[in-house]
């Protein structure tokens, strides 16, 4: 920071702890030092006095009005709310409404300017990625959202003016829309403010301008917010014409895990519902996803059972194995999985299902490839999403595997490198080693798993290593060769690496190209955004699972559609904001591992305090027997209660397993009431409830056992 904005920072601040330590109240004594002098009791208290110097110099104590007004806004003092009714008590409507409006204004327009100043530049530097998205929205839509803020105050009036500073808004646009949006709730507070400068008696208070000065007050939010929301709808729905009647009810475009779920909740609740796919049924998930991985993770788990048979007294046997029939097993178990998502099966549940390709013409019409047009009165975006090839030199030479095309194998590769480290990455190296492939798993973080914690991935990097996985963290692939004897990375980090074939694993990003959306403003940044309640921008329109980004978890795109669905159907009475405190997410490696809520890094990111308790499968009986020792549980609870923040379970089947802990969060039940409950013995669920009681023990009121002790005694 410059010496010229420490200056004004240090002015700043100052300037608000002198008002503070100083209560300018306590100058006047009585009401006002009890109440502060920005409070309406101290004018109250002062109101005649100050009626009547206004009378008698009205000029100058208009001058000084504003000139507090600015000052009190550009230094972000409390006190706007009350500051405006004593405007409109002294001044009286119109003269007073004048007065706030541009006192209020250009303070705040001064504290927007004293935020960018100071702060914009350390911003910048320190989060510049997501300052220019934040950037690009408001070049877009700022000034619409500022009104909205405006007119809506969801938030207090200093923190949108500090806030709108560290963007990159022009200054003429805020103090322009600032006006503009505040000027119908300064008619109403200043019109207020000149009814409680009537009051004289209890009898006053009660008078019929002071009633509806109050009533508007009361009103105003509702109405505002209604406003917005009209206004954001025609605008979403400029230049286009909306049909007098619709053909159906809603469309879904996509028939992954979202769009199965949204379509059968219409159609549960007797909606006319067409579901719109031009590929296959089911999705990523059925097809590439979910069902493959972890039918050839099972395959993988039998052939290392049998190399290490010596675990269970047993002798190893190297597995000999034809790559292709592995392969038909696992198209063979998506073929038996199939028709629970096929055409013919939502067809008979009530589902208009279309194989066609989709496109939005307008915020209600959809265009199939074979040129029919539908209607429907809302519209659910599930279009999934598509594994991540980045840019990198000799890469798309190489003709890398993903997620999607690596089920066309017909061989283990003999060198295989696995290209980011997440759930994927970590499943396919784990498999790939298991199956004979010498595997390099290459990850650009500081560890794998990055939205672990570094203590619970690196007890997976530990077995990975020893199953023969070569990991290297904080490594970049920057560019690769191809040669006679292989395929070159050549690495940041690290020494180059040749192998026979390469899996990209970094990302999928979501499918959104050919659907319309560009010329609706439905994009934002290549993603579809979405608010609370999964709409678009353009209200008629929502979007759910991988589309949107988020958490891209097969449950977590039902979870999503449910909410899509509901609110498409049902939102002009009730709509429901999505929530993900609750959701777990596994990596469904051996071991699993599980995790749910907050872990110690988004804890300490969100500033919330925590305490830790841990329980190592390697003293449990079940995990013992299984030779499943390589885990633990690890719970946050809030210090000094049994109030669960997150879990954290690294162990067999984990994913499974964490079910209890979502559960017990989702409906508030702490520890005491898990160690209290009767678990089957011998279970790795136990180890939730011998966690639990470790927590317990750690909780002991060792006093009270003192005392036990010699109550015991004196009974002896």
């Amino acid at each position: 920071m410059t010496l010229s904005r420490f200056a004004l920072a240090l002015v700043l601040v100052v300037v608000v702890v002198v008002y503070f330590v100083a209560a300018p109240g306590t100058w006047l004594g009585g009401v006002c030092g009890q109440h502060g002098l920005a409070s309406i009791a101290c004018f109250a208290d002062q109101r005649d006095a100050l009626s009547g110097w206004v009378g008698q110099h009205f000029l100058t104590a208009a001058l000084i009005y504003f000139g507090a007004y600015v000052a009190a806004t550009a230094v972000s003092i409390p006190g706007a709310a009350v500051l405006t009714l004593v405007g409109g008590a002294l001044f009286g409507l119109v003269p007073g409404v004048v007065l706030v409006s541009f006192a209020s204004a250009i303070g705040a327009s001064l504290a927007f300017l004293s935020a960018r100043f100071i702060l914009r530049d350390w911003v910048k530097a320190r989060f510049s990625r997501r300052l220019a998205t934040l950037d690009r929205g408001i070049a877009r839509d700022g000034a619409f959202y500022l009104f909205a803020l405006r007119l809506v105050p969801v938030f207090p009036f200093f923190v949108i003016n500090l806030a709108m500073g560290l963007t990159a808004m022009r200054l003429a646009v805020f103090y322009v829309v600032s006006q503009l949006g505040m000027l119908a709730g300064t008619v109403v507070y200043v019109n207020a403010g000149t009814q409680l400068g009537q009051i004289d008696s209890m009898g006053g208070i009660v008078s019929p301008g002071l009633i509806a000065s109050f009533v508007l007050l009361g009103l105003f939010p509702l109405a505002a917010r209604y406003g917005v929301a009209l206004a954001r709808r025609r605008r979403a729905r400029a230049g286009y014409t909306r049909p007098k009647h619709f053909d159906r009810n809603l469309i879904v475009i996509g028939a992954g895990s979202a769009g199965l779920v949204a379509a059968l909740i219409a159609a549960t609740v007797k909606a006319r519902v067409t579901l719109v796919e031009k590929n296959t049924m089911g999705g990523d998930c059925l097809n590439t996803g979910c069902v493959p991985s972890k039918a050839l993770l099972r395959t993988a788990r039998a052939a290392h059972d049998m190399r290490r048979a010596d675990r269970f007294g047993l002798t190893p046997v190297e597995p000999r194995f034809d790559f292709r029939d592995v392969m038909t097993r696992v198209k063979d178990i998506i073929a038996t999985i199939a028709p629970h998502d096929s055409v013919e099966r939502y067809q008979s549940l009530g589902v208009d299902v279309r194989t066609d390709s989709a496109r939005l013409v307008d915020p209600w019409t959809v265009e199939l490839g074979d040129g029919t047009r539908l209607s429907a009165r809302a519209i659910v975006l599930a279009t999934g999403a598509v594994p991540v090839v980045p840019d990198i030199e000799g890469l798309a030479e190489a003709d890398p595997l993903t997620s999607d095309s690596l089920w066309s194998l017909e061989a283990v590769p003999q060198r295989l490198a696995v290209v980011g480290a997440g759930a994927i990455g970590c499943e396919m190296a784990q498999a790939f080693a298991r199956l004979g492939a010498t595997v390099t798993l290459i990850e650009r973080g500081a560890h794998i798993l990055p939205v672990e914690d570094a203590d619970i991935a690196d007890r997976l990097a530990a077995v990975l290593a020893d199953e023969g996985v070569t990991i290297k963290t904080d490594t970049t692939l920057a560019a690769v060769r191809v040669r006679d004897d292989g395929q070159a990375l050549v690495l940041d980090g690290a020494e180059p690496v040749v192998v026979d074939r390469i899996l990209v694993a970094v990302g999928r990003a979501p499918r959104t190209q050919g659907l319309g959306l560009e010329e609706l403003g439905i994009l934002r940044d290549g993603r579809i955004a979405v608010d609370a309640q999964l709409a678009t921008a353009v209200p008629t329109v929502y979007a759910c699972g991988d589309a949107i980004g988020g958490y891209q978890l097969t449950h977590a795109a039902s979870h999503e559609a449910w909410h899509a669905a509901v609110n498409a159907l049902f939102g002009s009475f009730k709509r429901f904001a999505v929530g993900y405190d609750h959701l777990p997410w596994s990596t469904y490696t051996e071991p699993n591992v599980a995790h749910v809520g907050h872990n110690e890094a988004s804890a300490s990111a969100a500033g919330i305090d925590y305490e830790i308790t841990t329980y190592e499968l390697a003293e449990h009986d079940r995990a013992l027997a299984e030779s499943a020792t390589a885990g633990v549980v690890k719970i946050l609870t809030v210090p000094g209660k049994g109030t669960i923040l997150g879990a954290s379970i690294v162990g067999e089947n984990a994913g499974d397993w964490i079910a209890e802990i979502v559960l017990a969060m989702k409906h508030g039940i702490g520890l005491n009431k898990i160690l209290s409950t009767v678990h089957s013995y011998p279970t790795l669920a136990e180890a939730n409830k011998f966690a639990a009681s470790n927590w317990k023990k750690a909780h002991a009121p060792d006093w009270v056992f003192a005392w036990l002790a010699r109550f015991h005694a004196w009974r002896r």
